[in-house]
């Protein structure tokens, strides 16, 4: 029976999360084309694709806790697929705020990153997946050498301004937000023990 790092069962595995990832957004264009979104469809589009993008980037960073604690090694092969898709959501919260709430105005766009903070941390948050989304391919990987992981640290940075932005935005229960914020901070002290176990040893 071939081990579950064999190519074989990460092509099993692959179209899984292909699936999986878009079935939110797949949801999300029935529910426009049947009416089925509430009141506000604009707002109810932003909500779940600004949610999806940061559940995807948590689960992009619990890869590589995940694959250690389990030693599945084969699993880290999935990260820059996850990342692409925390993007693809984030992406879509973007445009859905633009094109549905400021009408294409960049104008006002400009004035809310100016004058709204949770606007401010949300577009920079944007700014820096971007960032990192573009650099992604492995050639661009391989001409970087070690910057491309000193940029690609700034993930971190993009969990940190993503649960603001959510927190800053809920109106009446935070409860959601400081959930996903206590499971970032999970995530971030395995790292931070993980590198003090190396630098004991």
């Amino acid at each position: 029976m071939k081990s579950p790092g064999s190519k074989s069962i990460r092509w099993i595995y692959k179209p899984l999360i292909h699936v999986l990832a878009l079935l939110p957004m797949t949801i999300m264009i029935i529910g426009l084309v049947n009416h089925s979104l509430g009141p506000n469809p604009a707002e109810t589009l932003s909500h779940v694709s600004g949610e999806w993008g940061l559940r995807l980037l948590l689960i992009t960073l619990a890869v590589t806790p995940l694959a250690k604690l389990t030693h599945s090694g084969w699993m880290i092969s999935f990260r820059r697929l996850l990342g692409l898709y925390c993007f693809f959501y984030v992406f879509s919260h973007f445009l859905i705020y633009l094109i549905l709430d400021l009408s294409l105005d960049f104008g006002f766009l400009t004035e809310d990153i100016i004058d709204r903070p949770y606007i401010t941390v949300g577009f920079i948050g944007f700014v820096v997946l971007l960032m990192l989304a573009l650099t992604s391919t492995i050639s661009i990987r391989q001409r970087m050498g070690r910057n491309w992981n000193s940029l690609h640290q700034f993930i971190y940075l993009a969990g940190v301004l993503g649960i603001l932005h959510f927190l800053w935005i809920t109106k009446a229960d935070d409860t959601e937000p400081m959930i996903y914020g206590v499971i970032f901070l999970i995530l971030m002290g395995w790292r931070i023990g993980n590198k003090l176990r190396k630098r004991l040893r």
